[in-house]
């Protein structure tokens, strides 16, 4: 049984989202895959493949059942502030291990063979784009098939964002939300109403993964901007950046890219050379902004947005970045 649900990019409103204020999302084209198989062993054997990491572990259910308590006890610790969110997974697959545990225990499903899920995925991993949401829905909707569960989209959404929260410290659930339903949306407080699927001349410039990870950056931000009025400021760049984006008016939607950059660069989350990228991006009169969480160290972002007529092919070259080419996708999380 094999699932794909695509990864995502926020147009605006990164971070701002985590306190309540507006973001606007699109799913694009690039996709996370699981494929569900017999694993022809002990029926409490679980093996997961983390194939672009050439990694793959082997577990019984009475195993995956430890590490979730573990988990959970290392989550608890993270709120109540004795741990870092780093701590509270000690490695990637632990993530996908709790999502099928979870989804495994919650619909009382029985394991009557072993099974083996595959994992594969073409969105970059770390750069904002929404890899691990993806991945982790992927798991969860081919598990729902295979064991031929009436899968409802209210239960994806609670256990891919339990898992986001892991990996995140507090996912504000837009990454689950876009992935799971495609399209583009406004996404404020856990609600999102959909909006028309842009069509921009955009560019993807993959400036690295950065040195820390998305739960360190909004852990760094809510430590120094959590009480800012700066939020506000975000808030009416998306209003304006939505306006924009209806009207298809490719000018104001360049000058929403450039404030919402410079808001980005006051809460500290774009390293000087990307900061430095995105200038000459300016200079040549396009607009860019760092997509998703940004960095608190070191000189990668991730993925930076370039809104431009032209491909910014020659910068990259010089900044030594490379281009990503994706289009808009209309739908979610899906069977294949």
């Amino acid at each position: 049984m094999k699932a794909i649900a695509p990864g995502k990019l926020i147009l605006s409103g990164e971070h701002a989202v985590v306190y309540g204020k507006p973001a606007i999302a699109m799913a694009v084209d690039r996709c996370a895959q699981a494929v569900v198989l017999p694993a022809g062993g002990p029926g409490d054997t679980v093996a997961i493949d983390l194939q672009d990491l050439q990694q793959m572990e082997s577990f019984t259910l009475r195993a995956l059942r430890d590490l979730k308590g573990r988990v959970l006890k290392n989550y608890r610790l993270f709120l109540e502030g004795q741990m870092g969110i780093r701590e509270v997974l000690f490695k990637p697959i632990e993530l996908f291990q709790y999502a099928f545990i979870t989804i495994l225990d919650a619909l009382h499903l029985k394991v009557a063979d072993g099974v083996k899920i595959q994992l594969h995925s073409n969105i970059p991993i770390g750069c904002g784009m929404g890899s691990s949401a993806a991945t982790v829905l992927s798991v969860l909707r081919s598990i729902g098939h295979y064991f031929r569960v009436e899968f409802r989209p209210e239960w994806y959404q609670a256990y891919s964002l339990e898992a986001e929260n892991l990996q995140h410290g507090h996912a504000s659930g837009v990454d689950t939300y876009i992935s799971l339903h495609g399209g583009c949306a406004r996404f404020q407080e856990g609600r999102a109403e959909s909006l028309p699927l842009p069509r921009l001349p955009l560019h993807l410039v993959n400036t690295g993964a950065p040195a820390v990870t998305t739960g360190d950056c909004v852990t760094r931000v809510k430590e120094q901007h959590g009480d800012s009025r700066i939020w506000d400021d975000f808030e009416a760049v998306t209003r304006e950046m939505e306006k924009a984006l209806l009207s298809n008016n490719l000018k104001d939607i360049q000058s929403c890219v450039r404030e919402n950059q410079r808001l980005l660069g006051r809460i500290g989350v774009v390293p000087a050379r990307v900061g430095e990228f995105v200038a000459e991006v300016e200079q040549q009169g396009a607009a860019a902004k760092v997509c998703g969480a940004g960095a608190v160290a070191g000189d990668s972002a991730g993925i930076v947005m370039v809104c431009a007529k032209e491909s910014p092919k020659a910068l990259c070259a010089k900044y030594g970045y490379s281009l990503i080419s994706v289009r808009g996708e209309p739908l979610g999380a899906r069977i294949v």
